[in-house]
């Protein structure tokens, strides 16, 4: 049976996060979905998503298949409701589809927005991303599931006796180290991935999860719920902040109630504003109405698109969103929307030429020998530059 994570009107309202991936390539918790479906289901996946991100991320129809809403994180009950599915049956929850059972035949003409006829209601509640702000949000549920899903009957492996450990859900895989360091696990679980190093002089309260390949700098202090994916480094104060993969935050400086894609970096002694200082609701830009949305939230902070940067010093105001390829730098405080592939700061911005940015990409993705800058990555960067333009034209 093939296992299709979907895309539905999710990968819009959670811009610009998902112009350069499928909504379950989201990390949120330890995994991204796409990998919780997998441990939850012992399966292999593939997306249905967008044409231009179709060449990275492939569908692969069988004869039988389970589409999953790829916003959708998988729990206990979830999976009871899907696993009793017959072909030809949807589980919604009110008007939400979460997973279609198709032949072949249907599978191959999939839409979310088609009407099924043999409809089965869930009631439970479960998470699911609407929104940027979701995944910092509901970090903390996630990361206490996958943390009970990854380490459920297992032991962890010794870490050195320099390191203080209070309470006990604190779990280590064999490969990683940490030394001189403070692990308080009373608020939520620790979890370091193999291959990780916390160094010297560290402080982290849980929950929290460091992923494969990733360093925490010498005295870091690190609250939760936050998650460090892999292949990344991270400096100075972070709170409730979901950091993805091959990205760094290498210095002093604040990052707070934040989301921060892949290869991304943040400059030294840089700081995000996550609380306004009349204490009002924090506005965000929202790709779906171009304009900027309530969040409901009290403490919000900065939404960091893939392959963004930013230069020392940068100050990001409360409820920042910062572009995919974006180059933010300079004095004073940027404007709370920064689009995609623009260069500059609170002086002004211009578009960041494709060609000089692809340069820096390459770069970046030399230091990274198992990761290839190919023509697949090039042209979904350029599938996004032209989808971007308008935003360009309305703030320059």
């Amino acid at each position: 049976m093939a296992i299709i994570l979907f895309d539905d009107n999710a990968h819009h309202s959670l811009l610009p996060l998902t112009y350069t991936r499928p909504v379950a390539d989201l990390r949120i918790g330890i995994m991204t979905i796409a990998e919780k479906w997998a441990k939850y289901l012992n399966s292999e996946y593939s997306f249905h998503t967008l044409d231009y991100l179709q060449a990275k991320f492939p569908v692969k129809i069988e004869a039988d298949n389970i589409f999953i809403n790829g916003s959708v994180c998988p729990d206990e009950g979830l999976l009871e409701a899907i696993d009793k599915l017959q072909v030809g049956q949807a589980l919604k929850y009110n008007e939400l589809l979460i997973a279609v059972r198709l032949n072949e035949t249907d599978a191959k003409a999939f839409n979310y927005q088609a009407e099924f006829g043999d409809l089965v209601a869930y009631t439970n509640l479960f998470v699911a991303l609407k929104y940027p702000e979701d995944i910092f949000r509901k970090n903390d549920i996630e990361l206490r599931k996958d943390f009970k899903l990854l380490t459920n009957g297992r032991a962890s492996a010794a870490v050195s006796t320099t390191n203080t450990i209070i309470g006990n859900d604190f779990f280590a895989e064999e490969g990683a180290v940490a030394e001189c360091s403070t692990f308080n696990t009373t608020n939520g679980p620790i979890y370091l991935s193999a291959n990780t190093e916390v160094w010297e002089g560290t402080h982290i309260r849980g929950p929290f999860a460091i992923c494969e390949h990733s360093q925490v700098k010498m005295g870091t202090k690190i609250y939760g719920a936050t998650t460090v994916g892999p292949y990344s480094r991270v400096g100075g104060e972070i709170n409730n902040a979901v950091i993805w993969g091959y990205s760094s935050k290498g210095h002093e400086g604040y990052l707070g109630n934040s989301v921060m894609g892949e290869w991304c970096n943040i400059g030294a002694d840089s700081n995000n504003s996550n609380l306004k200082n009349n204490y009002a609701e924090v506005k965000l830009w929202d790709y779906t109405t171009t304009r900027f949305r309530k969040t409901g939230l009290q403490f919000c902070g900065l939404i960091m698109a893939d392959h963004a940067k930013c230069g020392i010093n940068t100050m990001f105001n409360t409820g920042t969103v910062v572009g995919v390829s974006a180059n933010v730098f300079g004095a004073g405080f940027p404007n709370n929307f920064v689009p995609d592939f623009s260069w500059g700061g609170a002086q002004g911005f211009e578009v960041y030429a494709f060609n000089k940015m692809l340069e820096t990409t390459q770069r970046v993705f030399d230091r990274r020998e198992h990761r290839a800058f190919n023509e697949v990555e090039q042209n979904l960067l350029k599938a996004v530059f032209e989808q971007t333009e308008e935003y360009r034209q309305i703030f320059m």
